[in-house]
Order: C-alpha cells, then structure tokens, then sequence
C-alpha cells in the first residue's frame, strides 16, 4: 500500500469520524431540547393545576392543536341542521369543534345491532360528546371506545331489562336507541336528551379515573362536589329543588343520575335554569367550562 493511499485513508477515517461527532451532536441537542420540553409542560401542568385547585377553576389553555382536521360538507350539514351551539360558534371556534368531532370518529368504532351505521350516528354522537366537552381540555374520553346502536329499545342483559340507553363501563361502550337518540334532539328544551345523559355518564367515569393528571377532571369534579355540599348544607334550596320539579325525579335516584339530568337540563334549558335556580346553574356552567353563547 503507497504512503499516499494511507494518507487518503486517514484523511477519510477523520472526516468520517468528525461527521459521527456532528451527528452524535445534533442528537444530544434533541434530546436536551425534548426534555426542556417535557419539564415546561410538566411545570405548567403544576401551576395549572394548583391554579384550579385552589384560586380560579379556569384552564389556562383550552384548545391546543398541532394540525385540525377538517370535516367533510356533508358532515357539516349534519352538525348546522342540528347543533344551535355550534352554529352560534365563531368561525374559528368552529374550527375547533370540527376538530375535535373528527377526532372522535376516527378514534372510536361504530356498530349497529339490526341497523346501519350511518353519518348521520356518527356525528351526532361525537358532536354530542366535544359539545359537552367543548369548555374543557380534555375531551378524549378513553372510557369509550365503541358505540352500538339499536334501532329501538333494546334488551340489556345487564339488568334484564330494556333500555334506550346504557354506558357499559367494562366494555367501555355506549349503547343507543337510535330511535330516541333523534327524539332527544326533536324536542331541544325539554330536558330530555338520551345521548347528553349517556354520555354524562361516561365523562363522569373516565374524568373520575384521571382527576390527579388532568386539570379538565379537576374542574369538573371538584365544582360537582361543590354543588353536591352547596346542596347539603342549603336544605332549603334543596328542598326547593325537589318540590319544584324542574329536574324529573329520577334525578334523585344517586349521584350520577343526578349529575346526568342536571347536566341535561343545563345543556337544553340554560335561561330558565339560570333564572330559576342561578347558584346551582353557576355551579354546572363552571363545571363545564361553558362560556359560549346562549350560556
């Protein structure tokens, strides 16, 4: 082997060797950049939470998106023809909650029992959850992960008996009438709304497995707890609740009916229920984060 040849060798090894250090240090300066990344996030979350917990129960952000996604015309359609609250929505915040309805649909499995799956199930399902959601951070509800449909009332063997709806909290999956899914937006202010109450349910659920790590449960939780104390030691208002009839009876069935209709009632007559009943009404409006036109 010539001199000149090791030369040209050496000469390679080295510049080979200084590229290995450049990558080796763009790495470094990656990783350090990640993890600058994961401790802002961390001390954030800290101070929000602490925020919430025990000055102002109001997140810091609430929509935080890296790329929406958009939902198709059609898909649109069904929301205008059927959600006044989305209508009512800035274009930007329009944006958001087609974002999030998209979201929901992609993420989750949709399934008929002696009917078809249609988009029109679909996106009213979803847009029913990112509504009651839309005032919080967190609206990926992992305790639903599948969605069936009946085209009536159905046989549940849960309890032996029929149902138009139920949430299966061990097989993470919300079951519908479809009938009286629709019959529940037929009617928009009688209080009475299959898909807000199921869905309830299942928010309910999953925020209380997460109410350490997650500031949205935090609020929603810890406001509900506020509501259920304000009640016990207002028996007065209390009892005026019941005897009045606002909410329907079976809302005094235990604590998560209760939360279900209340929610229900709030969702589908907002001014009467302000008006009636403000102090509970202020309770659920900052459980849900609602800021939003007609609220």
């Amino acid at each position: 082997m010539s001199v000149g040849f090791q030369i040209l060798l050496l000469i390679q090894s080295d510049k080979f060797a200084e590229r290995e250090d450049v990558i080796a240090n763009y790495f470094l300066i990656f990783g350090a950049f990640l993890m600058l990344i994961f401790f802002i996030w961390r001390l954030l979350y800290f101070f929000e939470m602490a925020y919430v917990e025990y000055f102002n129960k109001k997140l810091f952000v609430n929509h935080v998106y890296f790329r929406k996604r958009k939902l198709t015309k059609s898909q649109k359609a069904i929301l205008r023809q059927n959600f006044k609250f989305y209508q009512k929505l800035s274009l930007k915040y329009q944006s958001y909650f087609e974002h999030r309805v998209h979201q929901f649909i992609n993420r989750r499995e949709f399934l008929g029992n002696n009917v078809e799956v249609t988009e029109e199930m679909r996106v009213i399902i979803s847009a029913t959850l990112v509504k009651l959601t839309f005032g919080l951070r967190d609206y990926n509800i992992k305790s639903v992960e599948r969605i069936i449909f009946y085209p009536k009332e159905f046989y549940s063997r849960t309890n032996e008996a029929y149902h138009k709806g139920e949430f299966n909290l061990g097989l993470k999956a919300l079951v519908f009438s479809w009938e009286d899914v629709l019959h529940g937006y037929e009617i928009q202010d009688d209080n009475l709304n299959l898909a807000i109450h199921e869905l309830t349910h299942a928010i309910h659920f999953y925020y209380m497995g997460v109410r350490r790590r997650s500031t949205s449960a935090a609020i929603f939780l810890d406001t509900f707890v506020e509501l259920t104390n304000m009640l016990d030691n207002k028996p007065e208002l209390k009892t005026k609740l019941v005897q009045s009839n606002f909410l329907r009876a079976y809302a005094f069935t235990n604590q998560f009916e209760f939360l279900s209709v209340i929610i229900e009632t709030f969702i589908e007559s907002p001014q009467l229920f302000k008006t009636e009943f403000p102090s509970i009404y202020s309770k659920v409006k900052t459980m849900l984060g609602f800021n939003f036109s007609g609220y």
